[in-house]
């Protein structure tokens, strides 16, 4: 299967997201840029106690409100339960690492699902 290549632009682009996500208290606790084989294609992959607190398709409106007026064109949002087993994985993995932006991930089991590749922002 073809991939999608991640380049330069992706990763300014979903940096700046989480500036804009942050700016509209979004806050998430773990951010990244994530290859599923199941999709084929790259994900921006967010988990958010503030997220959590409401029902998904409210906050994937929440997400898609914020990111409205952004310039750039992203990636689909996947938005994750602070207690999917990804994210815990994700959060026991890297919790005593002082600074995961810029680590890629890839060829490897995350919890219950398989990254083909991935770029890390924030995990906290």
């Amino acid at each position: 299967m073809d991939q999608a290549t991640l380049v330069g632009p992706d990763v300014n682009a979903a940096s700046e997201a989480l500036v804009k996500l942050d700016e509209a208290n979004i806050n998430p606790q773990v951010a990244l840029l994530a290859l599923f084989p199941e999709y084929g294609d790259w994900r921006f992959v967010l988990s958010s106690p503030k997220l959590d607190k409401i029902p998904l398709r409210k906050a994937h409106l929440e997400v898609a409100e914020v990111m409205r007026h952004f310039a750039y064109t992203m990636p689909p949002n996947m938005i994750f339960a602070e207690n999917d087993p990804f994210i815990r994985a994700l959060k026991k993995t890297f919790r005593k690492a002082a600074n995961v932006q810029g680590m890629r991930l890839g060829g490897q089991t995350i919890g219950d699902r398989y990254l083909e590749a991935g770029y890390v922002f924030r995990v906290k």
